[in-house]
């Protein structure tokens, strides 16, 4: 992507990303309301339209920072969460823990649809277009798809982490017996501030980067961006 300017750049990004956080926080939502809890169903929030979802820092200041900072090599936010109330399930930690994995699960499906929009889709209908027009729509699809790749798998991974708030730690309180459950949410007000210093000191990327990789080697064909 270094021959792209800024502009150029954030059209390719903006569309996956936008795209992942809002399908991660509606797969939430709609599991909550499969499994007896409407709240955002009532609220108006298992709709696609990101206007919303948009959190003015999640899914726009901090991308935006992320891009810069890092000169586009990395990006990625969050959507506002899905409001969900645990005491309409008939298990709530269960409940809590099945609704929370959906955002990670749709993450991975969408990498994957990618993933295939990017090999196999694309290369075939290559021959279909003339040279000049393949080359003009080809590359911006190619590069959307790919990123639209890597930020669904970073997404999914990263939410994974068992750091309350996160979507892992849910899963984390189901299976602890109440005590211990009761015990490590005790931790959720200061999650984000350790989720920003694992960052900051550069840990998160060594924690994840193990497993990311493998998995946009597999779906990328080795061809990492």
């Amino acid at each position: 992507m270094d021959e792209l300017n800024i502009i150029q750049k954030i059209a390719v990004m903006a569309p996956p990303l936008i795209f992942a956080i809002v399908l991660h926080e509606v797969a939430h939502g709609w599991i909550a309301n499969k499994l007896g809890d409407h709240t955002a169903r009532d609220m108006g929030r298992l709709t696609l339209n990101p206007l919303s979802h948009i959190d003015l820092f999640g899914t726009i200041i901090m991308p935006l920072l992320l891009f810069l900072l890092t000169n586009g090599r990395m990006v990625f936010g969050y959507a506002k969460p899905v409001p969900i109330n645990p005491y309409n399930f008939r298990d709530p930690k269960k409940g809590m823990a099945l609704s929370s994995i959906a955002g990670p699960g749709i993450n991975i499906i969408m990498a994957i649809s990618f993933s295939f929009l990017l090999r196999v889709a694309l290369p075939a209908v290559e021959g279909y277009l003339p040279k000049p027009s393949w080359e003009w729509f080809a590359m911006p699809l190619a590069l959307m798809f790919g990123y639209g790749v890597i930020i669904n798998v970073v997404l999914a991974i990263l939410n994974l982490i068992p750091i309350p708030p996160l979507d892992g730690s849910r899963v984390v309180y189901w299976l602890l017996p109440h005590r211990q459950a009761a015990a490590y949410y005790r931790m959720e007000p200061y999650g984000m501030l350790i989720l920003m210093l694992l960052i900051g000191l550069g840990v998160l990327g060594r924690i994840i980067t193990p497993i990311v990789r493998p998995i946009l080697m597999l779906l990328l064909g080795g061809d990492i961006m």
